[in-house]
């Protein structure tokens, strides 16, 4: 079997132009980066504002492996597979931060034969969109400083100064200075912004220092939002490339779903959906995280109705976390109102014997099940799923939110630890205690909560699988995300600078003198 890289690299790649013309995008709305990708202009939105929308569905998992799932590579390949069916579907995924791409999981654009193109493109640098957030976030961080220097006429105290410096990728040592840019409140407000005017007014709502009162000092009191958002208006734009079938995709926005909200930006999701039938959408790692804060808080934000969502597992995934950790994530998707399939995620060991085992036992949890064979085959790998998600579209949708955002912030934090992860309660560090005091005096105690916690448990503790029993959950810290609109609450271990394995990714990529890459998987 090929590499997915080498897989990338045979396929008969389009111009863009012609995918955008397919997808019902005008020529005119198109900003060019290369023959094979390009940004959409948000004159788009405007043209279509008064059209129907498409079905949304959303991609989640069970609790996962290091090995990842294939959420992504589950995402394209449905889409595909609607797209072969005669619908007209689009895809909709994030961008890949440089930190795992050159980590522990490599490349993050599906795998096999689901896969977006150009690879290479799309995992190294796609429009530069990354740049624009570190560039913006730093230079917030380097105006807050220079007004400090030059008299400080805000009064700022220093040390109570909350905004770091970001790079995109994973480099231990600058832990306590720096984090990771996908973990930027700058990325969220990216992905949650509607307009430039709606992402300027966010910007200038970053908190960014208290003053000797006690007061919170904004990047609007230091006039950095216009030039921010300077630097970040060729970014808010969606990123336009294709499958390896021909297919419409957008990735635009990277948050992690660990320690940030993990979903695209909601202007490709809007733009997407009012430019087919159906959006195939992925939110990061299992319904603990992803798929939690897509609801409560993207489509919150965004006043969108998921029409159906699909429950990745594998039997890498069964054999570590047993199948009661895959009927949670199922209980938990169903809380929210909306119709649910299984999709067993085949790879290339698995034996049809211990598929159909797995699709056995999960048929009695009371749901659609299907296996799916997207990384193998590509979109005549997920006729059974599209078929599948179809006629869950046809279903009523009763979907709501987990939470009141107007309740306590206590209150939410409980809710999502009993509800979801099937915690007993919600345990409150000294610091945590004093942090809510303050978003509650500040006025920020009625907004989502974004919980930062391990991917690998239900729990805050990585090493828990399944489904843990008796245990609470351990809020050391709280922070506020004033300009995205939500309160991120730290659990556990979690940190917002991830490292390096021992033996990264990036040991083992290469580029030859006419610019074949390797190693990039």
């Amino acid at each position: 079997m090929l590499s997915d890289i080498e897989i990338a690299q045979k396929a008969k790649i389009q111009q863009i132009s012609q995918i955008a013309k397919k997808a019902g995008i005008k020529l005119s709305e198109l900003e060019f980066h290369g023959p094979y990708k390009a940004k959409v202009s948000l004159n788009a939105l405007k043209r279509l504002k008064n059209k129907k929308p498409g079905k949304l569905i959303l991609v989640t998992t069970m609790s996962p492996t290091p090995q990842g799932e294939g959420k992504t590579t589950t995402t394209i390949g449905l889409a595909e597979a609607l797209l072969k069916l005669g619908k007209k579907a689009f895809v909709c995924i994030r961008e890949p931060s440089l930190g795992p791409v050159m980590g522990m999981k490599g490349g993050a654009a599906g795998g096999g034969y689901s896969q977006v193109i150009p690879m290479d493109d799309i995992n190294l640098h796609l429009t530069g969109d990354m740049h624009m957030i570190t560039s913006a976030h730093n230079l917030l961080t380097a105006m807050l400083h220079n007004h400090i220097y030059q008299g400080n006429e805000l009064n700022i105290d220093e040390n109570r100064i909350v905004w770091k410096r970001v790079m995109d990728m994973n480099d231990r040592s600058l832990r306590g200075r720096f984090d990771i840019t996908a973990s930027s409140e700058v990325m969220a407000i990216l992905c949650l912004s509607k307009n430039v005017e709606d992402m300027k007014k966010r910007l200038g709502e970053i908190i960014i220092a208290y003053d000797k009162t006690g007061k919170p000092i904004h990047a609007s009191d230091i006039a950095a939002q216009g030039a921010m958002a300077l630097l970040l208006w060729h970014a808010l734009k969606p990123n336009l490339v294709q499958t390896l079938e021909g297919g419409p995709a957008f990735i635009h926005g990277g948050p992690f779903a660990n320690i940030a909200h993990g979903c695209n930006s909601l202007v490709a999701t809007e733009l997407a959906l009012k430019l087919s039938s159906y959006v195939v959408t992925e939110a990061g790692f299992g319904t603990d995280l992803g798929a939690e804060k897509f609801f409560d808080i993207k489509c919150r934000a965004g006043k969108l109705k998921p029409a159906a969502a699909i429950l990745v597992v594998t039997k890498q995934a069964i054999e570590r976390h047993g199948y009661e950790n895959a009927k949670k994530h199922l209980e938990n998707l169903k809380s929210f109102g909306i119709p649910v399939v299984i999709a067993i995620n085949k790879k290339a060991d698995d034996s049809k014997q211990e598929l159909e085992a797995i699709k056995a036992h999960c048929s009695k949890f009371g749901v659609g099940c299907v296996i799916s064979n997207v990384w193998e085959k590509g979109g005549r790998g997920g006729i059974a799923l599209a078929k599948a998600v179809i006629n869950l579209c046809k279903q009523k949708s009763d979907f709501h939110f987990l939470y009141d955002a107007a309740s306590p912030i206590k209150n939410k934090l409980e809710a999502i630890a009993t509800k979801i992860y099937g915690a007993d309660g919600v345990d409150f560090s000294d610091e945590a205690e004093k942090d809510i005091e303050l978003l509650e005096k500040i006025g920020m105690s009625n907004l989502p909560v974004c919980v930062a916690k391990t991917q690998y448990s239900l729990s805050d503790d990585k090493k828990l699988y399944g489904c843990p029993k008796g245990v609470r959950i351990k809020i050391r810290e709280l922070k506020p995300s004033a300009g995205a609109g939500f309160v991120v609450a730290y659990a556990g271990a979690v940190m917002t600078m991830p490292g390096l394995p021992k033996h990264p990714a990036a040991e083992n990529m290469d580029v030859s003198e006419d610019g074949k890459i390797k190693g990039l998987f």
